[in-house]
């Protein structure tokens, strides 16, 4: 009996140990493998749910944006249509406005007014005078006149230059420089014929108030164009056929002297005239080269 209680024992606790002990551990993995698929799936969720949200966080970000252009557009077209209102009603006004508001007396006088404010440019030597006409441009209007050289001496700044104190019978006398240098001899006290009328301007440093008139036939052939006998300082050189009074100052936009020159000469003869016409002084006679002749006056 013994025997037989001990053995029933021992099949007993064997048969538990069967049923019990390997099943109790599978049971425990089995649990332990569903959490970890759980906790995978929440963090698949996690991360696919942060992802939604940021996409959406984007797309708020897109609409505000797209709020706010909208909205700009919105002013431009406004702008844009006052514009083109603005328009309109401008051309309604002008179409409403006679084309021709003046009489015609009026609008010819307006163009003859627009054709002389353009010629009124100093155009090859021309200027505007009272009456419209073109301003003549001869002889007259140079103020030629008799001086008597009181000194001369060399300009401190060019060997080619001479400065010379002349008498025209002024209150002071003029200081005129000239471009002749050691070409010609200038003898103090020697009566010569300038031109008064020309704007001063400084050579070299010096300013220079008259012309000196000197005829030559080439750049070493010159000789200073003579007054009459009996001439005095101040004395007119005038010339018969024109008449008129010369500038109180030479425009140096017309170029009147440049104009000039080509007819200013000296005869056969040994005459200084303008266009055959001689430089005279009234009563006392005509302005001469001292020996040259058939040549130019500059």
């Amino acid at each position: 009996m013994i025997f037989s209680h001990t053995h029933t024992r021992t099949r007993t606790h064997t048969h538990a140990h069967t049923l019990w002990g390997p099943d109790h551990h599978l049971g425990t993995k089995s649990k332990s493998q569903q959490n970890e698929f759980r906790n995978l799936e929440l963090f698949r969720i996690l991360h696919y749910t942060s992802h939604i949200l940021t996409f959406l966080q984007a797309s708020v970000r897109d609409q505000k944006k797209l709020l706010v252009e909208n909205a700009k557009l919105k002013k431009d077209i406004e702008q844009l249509r006052n514009q083109l209102q603005d328009k309109q009603r401008r051309r309604t006004a002008l179409a409403a406005v006679p084309t021709n508001p003046h009489p015609p007396s009026t609008f010819s006088q307006d163009r003859r007014d627009r054709q002389s404010r353009r010629r009124r440019g100093d155009k090859k030597g021309e200027r505007r005078v009272k009456g419209g006409r073109r301003p003549r441009v001869d002889v007259s209007r140079l103020d030629l006149r008799v001086g008597r050289i009181l000194s001369v001496r060399r300009h401190p700044l060019a060997e080619t230059m001479s400065i010379q104190e002349v008498d025209m019978g002024e209150n002071a006398p003029r200081t005129v420089v000239s471009k002749l240098g050691g070409k010609i001899h200038l003898e103090e006290g020697g009566l010569v014929v300038l031109l008064c009328n020309v704007k001063a301007c400084k050579m070299r440093g010096v300013a220079s108030q008259a012309r000196l008139l000197c005829c030559s036939t080439s750049d070493d052939c010159i000789e200073l164009l003579a007054a009459p006998m009996g001439s005095t300082p101040g004395d007119r050189v005038t010339f018969l056929n024109y008449p008129g009074d010369p500038d109180r100052e030479l425009p140096s936009k017309q170029r009147v002297w440049e104009l000039l020159q080509p007819d200013l000469q000296v005869d056969s003869r040994g005459v200084a005239n303008y266009k055959g016409c001689g430089f005279e002084v009234k009563g006392k006679g005509l302005c001469r080269a001292p020996s040259l002749t058939n040549c130019i006056i500059r």
